[in-house]
């Protein structure tokens, strides 16, 4: 299984998990597209985008269960990411976990798989 993150605001998840589907964050809509990180992006997308955030979850997504609607993009340096062109459903997250900020002000990440 090959896992995928998400850094999601808390508050944005509990409305997820309450109506069955996750548009994304404001940048997401933005795009056109849920923005997700692979185990060796989320650390560095975390510090570039999520920097000072309190209040994130880090959401596990095995990468297999998006389908087709989960394309591998080109964006910073050329690297792949992955991004999902359609809504995320709390079923397709198998772990979420917090991802509170250390006394550096940098995320403290949990485990990744």
């Amino acid at each position: 299984m090959s896992t995928i993150y998400h850094m999601a605001a808390s508050a944005d998840w509990q409305g997820a998990e309450q109506s069955g589907e996750y548009a994304g964050s404001a940048d997401d809509l933005r795009d056109g597209f849920i923005h997700f990180s692979t185990t060796a992006q989320v650390m560095e997308s975390a510090a570039k985008h999520r920097q000072g955030r309190s209040d994130l979850l880090l959401l596990y997504v095995a990468a297999d269960a998006l389908g087709d609607a989960l394309r591998w993009e080109a964006a910073r340096g050329g690297q792949l990411f992955p991004h999902l062109y359609g809504r995320l459903r709390p079923e397709q997250v198998y772990r979420i976990e917090k991802l509170p900020l250390g006394a550096d002000g940098r995320h403290v990440f949990p485990p990744l798989d």
